[in-house]
């Protein structure tokens, strides 16, 4: 069986690699968190255990929003 995969936009959010804006979408696959850029394929991806914990210390962050 195949998991269903909800994949979510992240308004604002800007490729790292082609400099798209509004082109990351994230989604979880087998318990790992992972961004991929629709306009180039740029990925990335993190295990729930390194989620939130890369922070620049010059971003002021509230909170981590972890979707269920």
């Amino acid at each position: 069986m195949t998991e269903r995969k909800k994949k979510r936009f992240i308004a604002g959010a800007t490729c790292p690699k082609c400099q798209a804006m509004d082109s990351i979408m994230l989604f979880f696959e087998n318990n790992v968190e992972k961004l991929e850029c629709v306009k180039c394929g740029y990925s990335q991806s993190q295990t729930d255990e390194n989620v939130g914990a890369k922070v620049r210390a010059d971003e002021n962050v509230i909170g981590v929003f972890k979707p269920h």
